[in-house]
């Protein structure tokens, strides 16, 4: 099927990573892809060779040719803090990183270094980071951070990326073609579908819809008209996005070779992937995006050596599954409800599991990477066990351990908005609450008594008032799909408690709330009138990675909730945030009046003693000088 270049028929033995992910005291967390079972061994300074045996590495097979590697370290001495520790990763006892992947290294160095931060001084965060986009990746600016950073106190404690790292739903063709050449290369596991027109994975990578047309798998049934709207989005959306679901991914392969393509330069190094056969308009649109990718793909080198020596944390949000996860109660009983639709959810969380949920928090996987495993097993015939993988899904949709806590200062929470969802019952069209009652409870039991804590929600708690009416017109309307009506303030009664929550007299003076989602980045500080003792919160979006909004749309929204929700605006009372004030913060480089900022890049995050930000600064992955996001006090004025 496809061609393979002469000189390549070995495999190297690191496929995508090292990724550098949770990272304590005591625990260093890491995750890689080998193209065979590795024996490896961490060597730290100060602390020597550690080899990683079955305990602190767990090796799961996802093809013949492609091992994920979840190497969890637990330390018996402390690491120093705010300071330089180099670390190397040998394999067979002798190979470092220096030898099997020197792009992952600064210029001068022979391994990596990683710091452990005493407290989060400043970190970095961002989300929405789609391939083909015309915008430059904005995790190009993390590296260029690391680069020009030789001061172990001024590194970044974190990276925190906030949903869609990867966009399963939204997939260039010569990225799709790249993901089967890979499945092919690598001889990641085949599996069988039900409820499609093709009966497996291989009959789907050559049917002629693979390409372009991935509605038209399903049968064409009445019964299936309402799932090819709903999930494989056959409509123009009228306002933010167009939808793009006609390449989504469907089979576990398909899943892990995109991420394994989006994080590492090596997997674009073993394919040689050609156009497929196409309509001209269709050729015109490939071609297109083949320039985008290649953009893309030439700064992947970078993009992994800044992974390398930088945790990550991560949280999905909508894409990185599929567009409008669990929306409403009617999505979820469209998409559960067919096995096809399901099987879909189901391995884009498989591959969400090993790629980016276990790495936050290793100890709240042991059960489901058990059957993970044992879902590997299965495969030696080169086809996963339908049961097994079935059973496994069922099992990851019950799953309630997705959000985790970082028991750092100040305390790092971080909550799933997807699978939690307060489901209206009565109309089960409408939004649903992005936590539930039991979610929220369990959220304001990890916030009592702290002085601060940062929060980090992929959709913002405290939004555009104007891009929330919208989507709540739309939703009174009966089309929240139409729109994304995705935020907080759409379902009244996870609104009610999630203001409660932050006005608690138990939980932090200072909060801040990292969000990303919707492709432009803002700043607000929150105010709960008439209360002279706080609580502080600010609300800090950054958006995208690798994305941006229609920047003329932008600008009229920007413009029109300005003029409609001024200070003195009637409109106000009719908000759910009533009780609280919103005072924007200015874009250094806006034009007068703006204050949303439209730029592809990542934002980074100052903190005092008190766990309050000093400064926010957004950078531009199109080169421009960063951008402050200026305190009323430095700006216009309030709004």
């Amino acid at each position: 099927m496809f061609s393979t270049p002469d000189d390549l028929n070995s495999l190297p033995p690191v496929l995508a990573g090292p990724l550098l992910r949770r990272l304590e005291p005591t625990r260093v967390v890491l995750w890689l892809v080998g193209s065979r079972e590795l024996t490896l061994t961490l060597r730290l300074q100060g602390v020597g060779d550690i080899p990683l045996d079955s305990e602190k590495c767990t090796v799961i097979a996802v093809g013949r040719h492609a091992f994920v590697h979840l190497i969890d370290v637990q330390l018996e001495s402390t690491l120093p803090c705010d300071t330089f520790i180099d670390y190397d990763l040998l394999i067979d006892d002798a190979i470092g990183m220096a030898e099997w992947a020197p792009h992952l290294l600064y210029p001068g160095a022979t391994c990596a270094n990683l710091v452990v931060r005493s407290r989060i001084e400043q970190l970095l965060h961002g989300s929405c980071r789609k391939p083909h986009h015309p915008a430059t990746d904005g995790l190009l600016c993390v590296d260029q951070l690391l680069a020009d950073e030789t001061d172990a106190q001024r590194r970044p404690a974190l990276l925190m990326m906030s949903g869609d790292q990867v966009y399963a739903d939204d997939v260039a063709g010569p990225m799709l073609r790249a993901i089967h050449a890979l499945i092919e290369r690598l001889g990641l596991f085949d599996e069988h579908l039900d409820g499609a027109v093709v009966s497996d994975s291989a009959k789907l990578y050559e049917h002629p819809a693979s390409y372009y047309h991935r509605a038209d798998l399903l049968p064409a049934l009445e019964s299936n008209e309402t799932l090819r709207e709903r999930f494989f989005g056959g409509a123009r959306k009228p306002i933010f996005t167009s939808s793009s679901a006609d390449n989504h991914l469907v089979t576990f392969a398909e899943v892990m070779a995109m991420y394994m393509l989006v994080w590492s330069p090596t997997p674009w190094s073993l394919i040689n992937p050609s156009a497929p056969t196409l309509t001209p308009e269709r050729r015109k649109r490939y071609n297109l995006e083949q320039t985008r990718i290649d953009t893309f793909k030439a700064g992947l080198g970078n993009v992994a050596r800044a992974l390398v020596h930088l945790p990550s944390l991560m949280i999905f949000d909508d894409h990185d599954i599929t567009d409008d996860w669990n929306l409403s109660a009617q999505w979820e009983e469209t998409a559960y409800g067919h096995p096809f639709s399901k099987r879909i959810i189901g391995n884009a969380l498989i591959a969400y599991l090993l790629c980016q949920g276990w790495g936050n928090n290793p100890d709240a996987f042991k059960d489901v990477l058990e059957q993970t495993a044992q879902l590997s097993a299965s495969g030696d015939d080169g086809y996963l066990d339908m049961p097994v993988q079935d059973d496994l899904i069922d099992q990851l949709l019950r799953f309630q351990q997705w959000h985790f806590v970082l028991p750092s200062t100040p305390a790092l929470v971080v909550i799933d908005t997807r699978t939690r969802r307060w489901r209206s019952e009565m109309a089960l069209k409408q939004p649903s609450g992005l936590l539930d009652w039991e979610a929220l409870s369990e959220l304001q039991q990890e916030l009592l008594d702290h002085p601060s804590a940062i929060i980090v929600s992929p959709a913002p708690i405290f939004g555009v008032k104007l891009i929330e009416t919208v989507q709540k017109v739309f939703s009174w309307c009966g089309y929240p799909l139409l729109v994304d009506a995705e935020n907080w303030m759409a379902h009244r009664g996870a609104a009610q408690v999630i203001l409660n929550i932050f006005r608690h007299s138990r939980t932090p003076g200072n909060y801040v709330v990292l969000s990303g989602d919707v492709h432009y980045s803002f700043v607000y500080e929150v105010l709960i009138r008439h209360r002279k003792a706080g609580p502080r919160i600010w609300q800090i979006t950054s958006s995208g990675i690798k994305n941006e909004f229609p920047p003329t749309l932008l600008e009229w929204f920007d413009r029109l909730n300005r003029w409609l929700y001024s200070p003195r605006s009637p409109l106000n009372w009719f908000t759910k945030r009533r009780l609280m004030r919103i005072v924007p913060y200015t874009p250094e480089h806006a034009e007068a009046g703006e204050r949303l900022w439209n730029s592809a890049g990542i934002g980074q995050v100052f903190f005092n003693e008190q766990g309050q930000p000093s400064e926010i600064v957004q950078h531009n992955s199109n080169g421009a000088e960063r951008t402050r996001m200026l305190a009323p006090e430095l700006g216009d004025g309030p709004d």
